[in-house]
């Protein structure tokens, strides 16, 4: 302690520190006059609460002032103008000295961060140097320049000191650290620096910690803020496959022999998500600015010019691993619709063969001759069928995910995703339940949910626009607009169709009057039915499970079909029905039920409803004749397993159950049912009261006037011969209705 240095508490005005470099250094500057820096080093500066020790330096500042840099009034919370206290401070050099002290790195300005790597060994070594015999205090910021890089952001996360010994350099006193919450740089103090888990620095060298060993994954991976809901197992599978390896240190890997994956596919229907992710994982990994291409941007009319644009894409990953070897950064090529340049080689017709040679180029790229471990290729596609087959192999696009439609949780994610803003503003109304529109939106791709919240958006929007001559919104607009429930149901019933799963209109169509339960009969068949459900849903044995409703026309096969359908709460429901194929040639007929089906199996739990099959095949008895084309390619589907994991329950319906034995389809359904026809009378009037048109005194009439009637009708045609009837003069509805009857029960 120096003895003659006056230790009184003064006060001063906080002010700007007039000269950066003191700010650097992490020092105050103070005016001569009140303190003899050739004397005093440190000083203690309180604001009645907090206490805090700096070095300090003779500067330009007047009489009773003391200049803070911004970064020092940041951490001190101390302001312009405002008056704090300060007085010398003399440190105990035994308990004082550096021996360890380690910071957390970041850039200081993140929009001037740099890919760049810092090398931890030449910082402490300058950092020693520059700051020695300047104090330092746990989770005191301090801004660090180097080698003209982006300045750093230096946060003292712990410090250690060592007896004096170790300040002279003996090594054994290195042993007898302690920690402490304030110590003074010493020239041979070791610094380590550890990685900012949110910042992109990249740290090299011995002096790095363990946490800043490069990772290739973030690990505050947080799914909210990347914009995408419902792939969380989607995106633990493919870290574990394609990332796993990439988080050791490159010599372990070497050592091991092991080689990183070098590509990943994604397929699965438009709209989930697949180009978003991969976008994602571009922008969250500690690669490379990652290149993105659509396929089609890749061909080039000129020989030889679509091959050189894939060369092209690998030729700066090709330099860093020539020049870095092992630490070469990875650079990341996503390809979006790569089935356009990778279709199956020999399937193009022409005699250039461009397909082939772009796909042959790729291949040699990826995994060639001269192998690259530094590349990461994401292809994205809704046609994995087109894609060659050696792409798929291990070592090229090794992991191949699908990504398929949400489930409920998934909705309810992409929801919260998509109406954060919306929340934030306070623009939702508190009738909003996302629940709710989680098990409304079945079959909703991520795409489509976020089209239906934009849809719900303008249609609140729209209620605030006047139209009545000049165009012209409310001027408080902005503060009467909130999106409610009742927007969400509009963009909903008339906005916002599922494209994949089931096309609910259609199904309504088939079950507009809904089923009516005329008879034992159609109890059984509906329990029958629920069973197959549950079968699809649970079994194990039995893949797909398939049932052919059979009976005359009119039965209400298709009704029954479509319900059946609509109930079982699959994700996918879709009907093959010959009225969407009038025109069709067999080829094409053949291609759009092969669709159906390869739809179908990209669905967990998928449900196909092939009505009419006797039309669907152009069956006529004149001849007979039908199309065996469509017959076989129907056949092979109707046996077609499944890939694993995937469940499908086929409902096929027909009115010639005989002839489809005779062409060998009624073998491939694993049930048939017959759909009967109403045969009783009791059945008949139990229609026709459930149908609440006729009184009760028409009822009776219908009663008597049926006694003779040798009754067999279908329950769709009943409904015909009802509301015919109608038609007439109530006086006479009963007695029309009867005389319908039986005209038609004596023709059939």
């Amino acid at each position: 302690m120096v003895s003659d240095v006056k230790m009184e508490v003064k006060q001063f005005t906080i002010v700007r520190s007039p000269n950066e470099q003191l700010s650097l250094r992490n020092c105050l500057a103070v005016n001569s006059q009140d303190f003899d820096t050739s004397k005093v080093k440190y000083v203690e500066v309180s604001n009645g609460t907090d206490k805090f020790i700096f070095g300090i330096k003779e500067g330009k500042v007047g009489r009773g002032e003391m200049g803070f840099g911004f970064i020092q009034r940041k951490w001190t919370r101390f302001e312009l103008n405002k008056y704090i206290e300060a007085k010398p401070y003399v440190f105990e050099q035994s308990k004082s000295l550096i021996g360890s002290m380690t910071v957390v790195a970041d850039f200081l300005q993140k929009n001037k961060a740099t890919k760049e790597a810092y090398d931890t060994d030449k910082m402490a070594a300058e950092l020693t140097v520059y700051f020695q015999a300047l104090p330092f205090t746990v989770q005191q910021p301090v801004i660090f320049s180097f080698e003209g890089k982006p300045y750093l952001l230096l946060t003292v996360s712990s410090i250690e000191v060592a007896e004096l010994s170790a300040a002279l350099g003996t090594k054994s006193a290195q042993h007898n650290s302690s920690k402490v919450n304030t110590g003074v740089m010493m020239a041979n103090s070791q610094i380590k620096f550890e990685k900012d888990p949110d910042s992109s620095i990249v740290l090299k060298g011995k002096a790095r910690g363990e946490s800043s060993m490069p990772s290739i994954i973030n690990p505050d991976w947080d799914f909210s803020k990347m914009g995408i809901g419902g792939l969380d197992e989607e995106f633990s599978s493919i870290f574990r496959r394609a990332f796993a390896s990439r988080v050791f240190p490159p010599e372990a890997v070497e050592e091991l022999g092991l080689k990183h994956v070098k590509g990943i596919l994604l397929h699965g229907p438009p709209g989930t998500g697949k180009t978003l992710m991969a976008r994602q994982i571009g922008t969250l990994l500690s690669a490379r600015e990652p290149k993105i291409v659509n396929g089609p941007e890749i061909l080039n009319k000129y020989v030889g010019e679509s091959e050189a644009n894939i060369r092209n894409l690998f030729s700066e990953a090709i330099e860093e691993q020539k020049k870095a070897g092992l630490n070469s950064g990875l650079h990341m090529i996503i390809f979006d619709e790569i089935d356009a340049i990778c279709k199956q080689r020999g399937s193009m017709s022409g005699s250039t063969g461009v397909h082939d040679t772009v796909v042959n180029q790729l291949l040699s790229m990826i995994d060639g001759v001269d192998q690259l471990n530094n590349i990461l290729v994401i292809g994205m596609t809704n046609r994995k069928d087109l894609i060659d087959e050696a792409l798929l192999r291990p070592g090229r696009l090794e992991v191949q995910m699908e990504i398929g439609l949400p489930d409920e949780n998934g909705r309810l994610q992409i929801l919260e995703i998509h109406t954060t803003k919306l929340q934030a503003a306070k623009k939702l109304a508190a009738d909003v339940d996302l629940k709710y529109l989680a098990t409304e939106t079945k079959n909703f791709s991520g795409a489509e949910i976020e089209g239906l919240v934009r849809a719900a958006t303008t249609s609140s929007m729209n209620q605030l626009v006047k139209t009545a001559g000049k165009v012209s919104i409310d001027p408080d607009a902005l503060d009467k607009l909130q999106v409610r429930k009742a927007d969400f149901d509009f963009a909903l019933e008339n906005d916002i169709k599922p494209s994949f799963g089931a096309n609910i209109e259609d199904f309504e169509s088939y079950v507009g009057n809904g089923i009516i339960n005329w008879g034992i009969s159609i109890d059984e068949i509906m329990g029958d039915c629920k069973l197959l459900v549950n079968q699809t849903r649970n079994g194990k044995l039995i893949s797909p499970v398939s049932v052919l409703l059979e009976g005359i026309q009119g039965s209400g096969k298709t009704a029954l079909a479509a319900n059946l359908a609509q109930t079982s709460d699959f994700p996918f429901v879709k009907i093959c029905s010959p009225e969407n194929m009038i025109g069709f040639s067999e080829t094409a007929k053949c291609h759009t039920i092969k669709k159906i089906f390869d739809d179908a199996f990209k669905s967990e739990l998928s449900c196909v409803v092939v009505d009419d099959i006797e039309r669907l095949i152009e069956y006529v008895p004149i001849g007979p004749r039908f199309s065996n084309t469509v017959l076989q390619a129907l056949m092979v589907l109707l046996k077609r397993r499944l890939p694993k994991g995937r469940k499908l329950l086929i409902i096929g319906t027909t009115s010639c159950k005989e002839t489809l034995g005779q062409m060998q389809l009624l073998q491939v359904f694993n049930t048939v049912i017959h759909v009967p026809s109403i045969t009783k009378s009791t059945d008949l009037i139990r229609v026709i009261k459930e149908l609440n048109y006729f009184q009760a005194t028409e009822i009776t009439e219908i009663e008597r006037g049926i006694g003779n009637i040798e009754i067999s009708i279908g329950v769709k045609k009943l409904l015909g011969l009802v509301e015919m009837s109608l038609q007439t003069d109530e006086a006479n509805r009963a007695e029309k209705f009867v005389a319908l009857l039986e005209e038609y029960c004596r023709q059939w």
